[in-house]
Parts: structure tokens; sequence; C-alpha cells
């Protein structure tokens, strides 16, 4: 009792305190960023009391496509009787991801660990009777993989938060009753920090309410005093550390230094029976490896039954990244953006000293490979996964002319891969691009 009274009375006085600027030192951030640089691939889980019905996670009550009182009579379904925390990890750690986000409560407010802070959980609130992340972490943690948790800021459940529903609201302007809600959030950050000490936060819901509303400054001054390396999401109102772009891979490369899309295997987050749509282990590869050429990471969903099994399409997605990924390995950890899409027909990464130039062949050639811009000299290009070397030449490069020719690459049929080739290119330095619209002939 002692502990739980000393915790709201620091909490009261955290939230009295001005919110700062977010102004990390670049050194800090360099190193606590290193381990999520190098991940590449992490894998998100979104399981809750949704998976009963197989109903939209917390919007299906929101926009009032069911009755709020229906959804959470999905409690009384929610069993978790095969959960497996050990076979989700192997599984996890079997696809070659590096990290792995749980929800530990979605915006409808049942709280996946045993909290003290509310009365929504699945200890409390449903026929499971446990604590479902702990179990998890400590797998998590005896894999060697790194532990995010998601959590919601806005909890629609609790009593406190000004709506319940798109077009339900409990107050307005209500300074007291927000307070109570922001102690309770403090709260409940605070038992999850303190029982898993996790490497990363995934925070959701920030839209609904402002940095200061949030006191955004204030949360990641307590998350960093348990543990000063902890890396944050984008999604707490300018206070995280990289961005979370969703589901729609960018474009053209982010901004943000450090990035990661998160997307479904089929098109929904949690478990939905009726949506059939999964894409294919192809189709999601090829999403990666556009992630990697644009510098990403690629957070890959799967949404288990109530029961805690995970349907078969989801863990077959999951063995074929792992297949391909453990053959392809060098041109995936630790590599950066490429050289861009002008340059070649696929997408392209490089090693961190920059003089290895990775190829991703999507697609089947229809004779060489081409490359251009490419002003360094290429020493060596072989098949990654099997080593085979292969043969390559120059074209088009006059000795009077200062820009590149044009290389191409043979790629036998026998050295694809079922789902992605990948070409690896030694140079004779960091990899150099030409820039320029080419040149008129003057002397010859």
């Amino acid at each position: 009792m002692k502990h739980i009274i000393f915790t709201f009375l620091a909490l009261a006085g955290c939230l009295q305190m001005q919110a700062q600027p977010f102004t990390p030192d670049s050194a800090t951030y360099e190193s606590r960023m290193d381990w999520f640089g190098k991940a590449k691939l992490g894998i998100f889980i979104h399981w809750g009391i949704y998976a009963v019905k197989g109903v939209s996670e917390s919007w299906s009550f929101y926009n009032n496509y069911l009755p709020y009182g229906e959804y959470m009579k999905q409690c009384e379904g929610f069993t978790a009787s095969r959960y497996d925390p050990k076979a989700w990890v192997d599984l996890i750690k079997e696809s070659g991801a590096q990290y792995t986000v749980i929800t530990t409560k979605h915006h409808d407010g049942v709280a996946l660990w045993d909290t003290k802070a509310g009365s929504l959980s699945t200890k409390k609130s449903t026929p499971a009777r446990r604590d479902l992340i702990t179990p998890f972490a400590k797998e998590v943690r005896k894999a060697g993989l790194k532990l995010g948790l998601y959590y919601s800021l806005v909890d629609w459940s609790n009593e406190n938060y000004p709506n319940k529903t798109k077009t339900e609201q409990r107050y307005k302007d209500d300074p007291a009753r927000w307070n109570k809600f922001v102690k309770f959030n403090f709260a409940q950050l605070s038992e999850l920090s303190n029982q898993f000490n996790p490497d990363l936060y995934w925070f959701d819901g920030d839209w609904e309410q402002t940095a200061e509303a949030w006191h955004s400054a204030d949360i990641i001054k307590m998350l960093r005093a348990k543990n000063p390396n902890v890396v944050v999401n984008s999604r707490i109102q300018g206070y995280g550390d990289y961005a979370t772009p969703e589901v729609g891979i960018p474009v053209s490369r982010p901004k943000d230094k450090y990035w990661e899309l998160c997307m479904t295997i089929n098109d929904s987050w949690g478990y939905q029976p009726t949506d059939l749509e999964f894409k294919s282990p192809y189709m999601l590869l090829r999403t990666f490896v556009d992630c990697l050429s644009m510098g990403g990471n690629l957070l890959l969903d799967f949404g288990p039954r109530e029961d805690g099994t995970i349907p078969q399409q989801e863990v077959d997605v999951l063995k074929e990244f792992g297949r391909w990924i453990r053959k392809h390995r060098e041109a995936v950890y630790d590599t950066r953006a490429g050289i861009g899409a002008e340059c070649f027909q696929g997408y392209t990464t490089l090693n961190k000293a920059g003089d290895v130039l990775y190829l991703y062949l999507p697609y089947k050639p229809n004779g060489k490979i081409e490359v251009k811009g490419l002003l360094n000299k290429v020493h060596r290009a072989w098949v990654v996964g099997s080593g085979q070397t292969l043969n390559y030449q120059l074209y088009n490069h006059a000795y009077w002319s200062s820009t590149p020719g044009n290389l191409y690459i043979d790629v036998p049929d026998e050295v694809l891969d079922p789902q992605i080739t990948v070409i690896a290119l030694l140079l004779d330095g960091p990899a150099r691009i030409y820039k320029g619209a080419g040149q008129v002939v003057t002397a010859n």
C-alpha cells in the first residue's frame, strides 16, 4: 500500500511539471536506435477479446457497428485455452524477426496483464483468468529478441476518458476528471515499465489529445528513468524516436532516418475469420525489400484466435520469411538504403561500408538485368545465398565521357529464388551514382 501511495504522489507531482520541447541528444539517440536500425523485421501481435466474435478491435463499437455492451460481452468467451507463448516466440524467431510488439491494451481498455490500476483485464474479466504478457515476455527474453509493448493512450471504456464512442461523450472541459484519467495512464505505464522493462513502446491513439494533455514529455521522462535506452514510436505527439506509416508502403523514402511500416498479413489486425484476403509470401516479401531499399523496417502483424492458436496462413507466411531471410541474411541485417529506383528496375540496398550493392529481383528477368548511373568499377558479381559468380559487362562507356556506362549482368534461370532473387556487386569503394543528364559529343 505504501508503494501505491508513493507512486500516485510521485505521479501527481510529475503531472504538474511543464512539458518541455523534445530535443534528444544526438549521440544518445543514435546509440539508443542502433539495434532498431539493424533489426529490419519485427512481428506485431494483435490479441484481445475482439477475437471471440472476430470483429474489428475496439473500432467496431466506437464506430457503432455493434453496441458497446455486445462488444464487451466477448470477455465471457476469451479463454486463451491453447495459448503457448513459447510456440509463438519460436515462430517469431524462425521468421527472422529481431523484435516483437504485442498489444498490452487496445482502445477497448482490456489489459492483457494483471493490472492493479484498472478493473478490466484478462486476469479479472475473462475465463482466461491470467496475465498473458508475463509468460510471453519471459520467452522473448530467453530467445534473445527485443520486446516491444503496444499501449493505447486512449481507453474508451474508462469512466474518466472524455468519449466512449464516435457519437457518445461522457463529458467536456472537466480538468479534474481528465487528470484522473492521466494518472490512470501513468499508473499502468509504470506497471509495464517495472514488470517488463521493454526495449520498445508502441503507442497508439495519440491523435485524440494534444501532447500537453497527454503529458507526453512526462511519460517519456518516466519511461526513460527506468530504461534510458527504451525506444518509443512516433504516436505520442512529437516525442517519439521513429515514424510509423501504416499498411501502405511509402512511395518515396520518408524524411525520418528511422521508420517502420506496420502491415497486416490479410486486411485485419486482429483475428477475423471472414477476412480471407491473405497476401502471399511473395507480396509481403516484396513489401519487405521495398522497406529495406528505403532504409526502413517492416513490422508484420498476425492475429491469434481467442484460444491463442494462430491461423495457418499466417504461420506459413512467417515460415517462408524465415527461409528467405536465412538464405539472404547478408542482404537483410545491417544494410542501409540503396541507390534509388531510377538506377535499377527492382530494389537495392548497400552494406554498411557502402561498397557492396545488393540488387533484389522480384521478377524473372527476360535477359540480362541492367544497372545504370553506377560510377564505380565492379570487382565481382554473385548470387546471395549460393555464392555463385555471375558474368557482367559494361556497355556505352566512352573514354572521353565522364558519364558511366550501362552495367548488364547475366542471371541464369537456375540461380533464381522462388520468391525474390538477390544479386550482390562488390564495388571499388563506396557507391557513387551519376546524377546528370548525359553529355553531347564535342570531341572524338
